[in-house]
């Protein structure tokens, strides 16, 4: 009996062999596709390069692009609601040509920012305001150099003062304020009197935590949050514009004159305010803008932030404003000869070739020094025109304590330190916000373009019109009863990508092309014994060209044959957060999206094999690719004439591994798959797993007055397939 069985075991699985030999293939077996996506992912020690663009036109472009993808990976595209700061300044110690105050404010409601504001004595008329981000110095505005390492900076002409050299904090403050600005240095998160998150989880998060991942009241870093685009770095980020905000709110401050500096992970966050708020003048980030490491911490990571750009890139966002940039013996020595250069050119190009600094340090390490420090204060005394013979040079001065400067006293208490609730309270709080905004804005095709489209475009990281150049290269070609089935490769020749397809082609093609999604990429076209399914037989017979194809770690991209469980990480960092990985790499979901959109493309641009190109193309997704047939719709335009999509109620806000193939960073945000389809309006689209009358998608398609363009199947699963095919037929 047990050799019966095992008899009847290996007559079966060769019959699957034989089965699965029989389609078609575009490669022989054991060739992976020649497709760029198959070597090991970017991360950040990877090469950031820049090139200068051709023309102002496009330039403007491209940083228009940059720009918000930059705010979509910071969790504020759509801004967050600006609450009221309710700004407590208090505890003013005089000194003869400047005061120092305590300070703190709330950037969302229970959410404080804590620093100290320098301003100048015997003000007349507007001064400067100065933004000053500290890094990763720990405990930085309260803290003071040791005696042994103060005398070895004296020695090495990095600091020139025993006392005032005790802080390089307070020392670039009180000669600000000597200068004639208003100055705020504020805390990072966990850092002096910034508490209320722990510093481990700010800066030395490396194990996710089940009890954050949860599909409500979730924390940071788990895939709940990276879904909504919640991280450290938009905290800081939103902080930062914050502080802007309260700066500007102080009566004496020039809203003309305002400046922003700071050094490694402060000089981070002096690129991304700098590239995304209008009202900076001048940005002085220093030993971080580089085309070698980015930034290592979790706090200068999110997800989506450095796909196909880098820090080079995002200084020139600020371009033609005056912008200086220093080099120390790290990661920022090739500068000059790498980055520099095309920043420069970028600046010619907008006329103002001269805004741009370079201050040299290499042979220091990675610092903001005295020396640093008073190119900077060169570069603002000329561009805000304050009138200092230069070069200027610091003055030694009377250091305060840390109990002098600290913020939190009995008369102002120190919110609760390192509360998971607070930390649930406050992401739930950035999640309603958008929420809020992103659901009004269905009531109107240009606000859903704009807020949800536009972000939408960032998550994809590719719209049809940056599809690229494909063409086709033929394989095999066999002659069928009624129409031709070819294997191939259409190659996305632009980005490096080629995918295996089959046609399933017409002898009396009709002009309709038909691409078929299904989890089994091209294989989904046939049964077991290797007929072609009778749905797709059926769209053929009618005179349509159905295209399958193997999507990225689909089919013939598999090795192993196993369809994959988990997606891939880099390398170099096996710290638990999505950013070290798809803050530089597009994600799976988004990288199949990108074949549809290459398979849509060439097909609306190209002949098949010779054959005129088709009258009108559409696509049918099934499992797990109707949520990729959905997303490539959103970014597609009017491209797709039909759509028939079954989500099967899928939805990127119950994902709880941000690993799993479908995860999309953002993808709950932008209202999740309804976001998606409500972006389909005002093209047909014929939609499953969705309930009788989806709202968000309904609305949508109401409000561009083509809401019979919408067909909702709620009928019985087993007749989805050809209701959807008949609806293609339509």
């Amino acid at each position: 009996m047990k050799r019966t069985l095992l008899a009847l075991a290996v007559l079966l699985q060769s019959a699957l062999s034989l089965a699965k030999a029989d389609v078609p293939r575009a490669l022989p077996a054991g060739t992976l596709p020649d497709d760029i996506r198959l070597a090991p992912p970017k991360s950040l020690n990877g090469y950031f390069p820049f090139t200068s663009p051709g023309s102002r036109a496009e330039w403007d472009k491209r940083a228009e692009y940059v720009r918000r993808q930059i705010l979509v990976s910071q969790g504020l595209w759509p801004l967050a609601t600006k609450t009221p700061l309710n700004a407590v300044i208090h505890g003013k110690i005089d000194f003869p040509e400047y005061s120092v105050e305590k300070a703190f404010f709330e950037s969302a409601p229970g959410f404080f920012v804590t620093g100290n504001l320098y301003r100048p004595k015997n003000v007349k008329g507007k001064v400067p305001g100065v933004l000053f981000a500290h890094g990763h110095w720990q405990n930085a505005r309260l803290s003071e150099e040791t005696e042994d390492n103060l005398r070895k900076e004296i020695a090495t002409g990095q600091e020139r003062f025993e006392r005032g050299g005790r802080s390089r904090f307070q020392s670039m403050c009180v000669q600000l304020a000597r200068m004639g600005c208003v100055v705020w240095q504020w805390d990072m998160l966990s850092d002096s009197d910034s508490h209320q998150l722990s510093r481990n989880l700010v800066h030395g998060f490396a194990k996710q935590r089940p009890e954050m991942n949860t599909v409500e009241n979730w924390g940071l870093y788990s895939p709940q949050a990276e879904a909504h685009l919640q991280s450290i770095m938009g905290l800081q980020t939103w902080n930062s514009i914050r502080s802007l905000d309260f700066v500007l709110s102080l009566p004496e401050v020039d809203p003309a004159r305002t400046a922003i500096t700071g050094a490694s992970g402060g000089g981070t966050q002096t690129m991304l305010l700098a590239a995304v708020d209008p009202r900076v003048a001048l940005s002085f980030p220093a030993v971080m803008v580089s085309t070698a490491m980015q930034g290592g911490c979790t706090c200068e990571n999110a997800s989506l932030l450095r796909v196909s750009t880098g820090n080079i890139e995002f200084a020139a966002l600020f371009a033609p404003k005056p912008q200086g940039m220093t080099t120390a013996d790290d990661w920022t020595k090739e500068l000059s000869d790498k980055g520099f250069p095309d920043l420069k050119k970028l600046y010619g190009l907008m006329g103002a070739a001269d805004n741009v600094i370079l201050q040299r340090g290499e042979h220091f390490p990675h610092n903001y020094n005295a020396v640093t420090r008073s190119a900077f204060y060169g570069f603002l005394n000329k561009h805000f025109q304050l009138g200092f013979k230069e070069p200027v040079i610091e003055r030694d001065y009377d250091l305060l304590t840390r109990d002098q400067l600290s913020v939190w006293d009995t008369a102002h208490p120190e919110p609760p330190r390192e509360s998971p609730e607070f930390e649930r309270q406050l992401l739930k709080w950035f999640t309603d916000d958008a929420d809020k905004q992103l659901r009004a804005s269905a009531a109107s095709p240009e606000r859903l373009r704009q807020e949800v489209g536009s972000g939408v475009e960032v998550l994809i990281g590719r719209t049809l019109a940056g599809a690229g150049e494909t063409d086709w290269l033929l394989k095999n070609k066999s002659d069928r009863d009624g129409y031709v089935e070819m294997s191939g490769l259409v190659r996305n020749k632009t980005h490096h990508e080629e995918l295996p397809v089959v046609w399933l082609y017409p002898k009396k093609w009709n002009g309709r092309a038909i691409v078929w999604l299904d989890d089994a990429g091209k294989s989904s076209l046939y049964n077991a014994d290797g007929s072609v399914k009778p749905a797709v037989q059926q769209l053929v017979n009618s005179g349509a060209t159905v295209v399958g194809a193997d999507l990225l770690y689909q089919g013939e991209f598999l090795a192993d044959g196993q369809p994959v469980k988990e997606t891939r990480r880099v390398a170099d960092n096996q710290r638990e957060s999505a950013s070290y990985t798809l803050g530089y790499n597009h994600s799976l979901f988004a990288q199949r999206t990108h074949d549809i959109l290459t398979l849509v493309k060439f097909l609306k641009t190209a002949d098949v094999a010779g054959h005129p190109k088709p009258a009108s193309v559409a696509i049918a997704g099934f499992g797990s690719t109707g949520p990729l047939a959905a997303a490539a719709r959103a970014v597609s335009g009017d491209a797709i004439d039909r759509a028939a999509i079954d989500t099967g109620s899928f939805r990127f806000g119950k994902l709880l591994d941000f690993r799993d193939p479908q995860f999309l960073p953002g993808g709950a945000k932008y209202l999740d798959i309804p976001g998606l389809l409500a972006l389909s309006a005002p093209q047909a689209l014929w939609l499953s797993g969705e309930g009788t009358e989806p709202p968000l998608v309904s609305d949508a398609y109401r409000a561009t007055g083509q809401k019979d363009r919408l067909t909702v199947f709620a009928g019985e699963a087993a007749q989805k397939t050809s209701a959807a095919v008949a609806w293609l037929l339509e």
